[in-house]
């Protein structure tokens, strides 16, 4: 059965780093990461990819639109914060798959936190060419373990041969549609969905299974 959880975007906190990245007429605000670090915690080796990975971002959004333009300013708490929180739903956890990557989130910024952690893996699906090809190069700048996959949902799901303990996707669809399309992934599996919303919660799905119609 689905139950829901709110995400608290509030927080204070200081971080060893401080710093005001410029995108055009949009800026990351330091107080914004430091936000967003006082509300999901990381160690110094995963703070530095996520610097990367944000540094990556903001170079590409110049031309490509990775993320909404509104939400630069508070990038870390609306984007990674949000990301990373997922992992409290699911510490043990190894092989996630995030479907529609696009920018990086969930899947990128978790694939962060879990590098060293023995047979962790995230595998990135994104349909559209730029994005991925902003995903692959992200993976190489954070030295992450994931894997970019430039395919649409429904194609991956049904070539997939792999295990995943986490299925996981940010507002890419509505969520009887998003089921329907990853069905085969939680069922074959058992993998726990976790999928936020653009009201601002996290969808937890557990157990899932088709109902029998007579």
């Amino acid at each position: 059965m689905p139950s829901v959880r709110r995400r608290d975007r509030n927080g204070d906190g200081k971080s060893p780093r401080r710093g005001r990245v410029k995108h055009g007429a949009e800026r990351v605000e330091p107080a914004d990461r430091d936000r967003a670090l006082a509300l999901t915690p990381v160690s110094r080796e995963t703070l530095e990819r996520l610097d990367r990975f944000v540094a990556l971002l903001l170079t590409w959004q110049r031309t490509t639109n990775l993320i909404a333009p509104s939400t630069v300013s508070h990038l870390w708490t609306r984007h990674i914060a949000d990301s990373l929180q997922l992992l409290d739903l699911a510490p043990e956890a190894r092989v996630w798959v995030d479907l529609g990557a696009g920018g990086g989130f969930p899947g990128l910024a978790i694939a962060c936190a879990l590098a060293g952690r023995p047979g962790a893996h995230v595998h990135l699906v994104e349909s559209n060419n730029k994005k991925a090809a902003f995903l692959r190069e992200a993976q190489r700048v954070t030295e992450t373990p994931a894997s970019v996959h430039a395919a649409r949902i429904e194609d991956f799901v049904a070539s997939f041969e792999g295990g995943a303990d986490v299925v996981a996707s940010r507002a890419v669809a509505p969520l009887k549609s998003l089921l329907d399309q990853c069905f085969p992934l939680l069922g074959k599996s058992g993998a726990m969905g976790l999928f936020p919303n653009p009201a601002g919660r996290i969808i937890v799905i557990r157990d899932v299974e088709r109902s029998r119609r007579t």
